[in-house]
């Protein structure tokens, strides 16, 4: 975890995941929600027999006690976060939830088996400047227009489990042998790169940490990210610091706030238009959104 800011009425927002085997998610869940709510955090946890992801924020002191609750469960003594901060809470409610899988690709992939390289950041510029590398982002396209990577190919999906298709209609394991993958925080790219390994692809790379830690490791002076990186949560989008930015928070086709629902709501066209706009849409598609 990064050293607190030095004004502790700054909230920190920390991002982990680690694919381990967990196998009290239903009774964890519930003691865990309520440190939550007793350390007044906000955010989601997810818990899976896979392992556990989440995206929380809170006092800096009060993610210290939490994280500290977590790595004190069997096999997450090691769990990695990545930090950043923001004026206030960044969600609105507390919650954990148990499910069947931390992210769905549409397959049984267990990155416990099998999983790609891992890529330091301050070995990523190398990497992807290499003319035989494929560099997959594989976030959704309202993110990828957010910010990415110079070079890197948008798959153009709406939600993760599309990433195959793309991957099947597109690349061939015999001609395309490096791959590079990439997202937010890691857990994505982890289980795509275990999918891709499945499929016959022979050398498969991703960011180790995500966006978010090459953004805090690698200098302004040496990126290669352009633009902002997209988060689910109110800030919308973090820049190079971290710090939230509003590049990205609002419609350039009528200038509404665009948040995470909104985004999500028929009519939703990144870089062009929202539900809001006139002629579009309207404000029920918003509230009915799909996220």
């Amino acid at each position: 975890m990064s050293t607190a800011v030095e004004n502790q009425t700054n909230y920190e927002v920390i991002a982990f995941y680690k694919f381990v085997k967990i196998d009290d998610c239903e009774t964890w869940a519930p003691v865990l929600k309520r440190h939550m709510l007793d350390l007044d955090i906000m955010g989601t946890i997810l818990l899976a027999n896979e392992g556990i992801n989440g995206t929380i924020g809170g006092l800096p002191e009060s993610i210290e006690q939490i994280l500290t609750i977590i790595r004190d469960h069997d096999g997450l003594d090691d769990l990695p976060c990545k930090s950043s901060y923001a004026p206030g809470h960044v969600f609105n409610r507390a919650k954990v939830k148990v499910k069947p899988s931390l992210i769905n690709i549409g397959s049984d992939v267990d990155p416990n088996i099998v999983v790609g390289q891992y890529v330091k950041p301050k070995d990523w510029n190398a990497l992807i400047s290499d003319p035989d590398v494929v560099l997959i982002d594989t976030r959704n396209d309202y993110e990828f227009h957010a910010g990415t990577f110079e070079g890197a190919v948008d798959p153009e999906i709406t939600r993760f489990r599309e990433l195959p298709e793309f991957v099947n209609k597109n690349y061939d394991p015999k001609v395309h042998k490096k791959v590079a993958m990439f997202c937010t925080g890691g857990i994505r790219c982890e289980k795509s790169t275990a999918w891709m390994l499945e499929q016959g692809f022979e050398e498969v790379f991703h960011l180790e940490g995500g966006i978010l830690r090459y953004l805090e490791e690698v200098p302004h002076s040496e990126s290669m990210w352009k633009g902002d990186c997209y988060v689910f949560d109110e800030r919308v989008g973090v820049n190079h610091d971290l710090a939230p930015s509003d590049a990205a928070k609002f419609c350039p086709g009528c200038g509404h706030a665009l948040t995470t629902k909104l985004r999500c709501a028929p009519g939703f066209i990144a870089g062009k238009q929202c539900s809001f706009c006139p002629g579009v849409g309207s404000k029920a598609d918003a509230d009915h959104a799909a996220c």
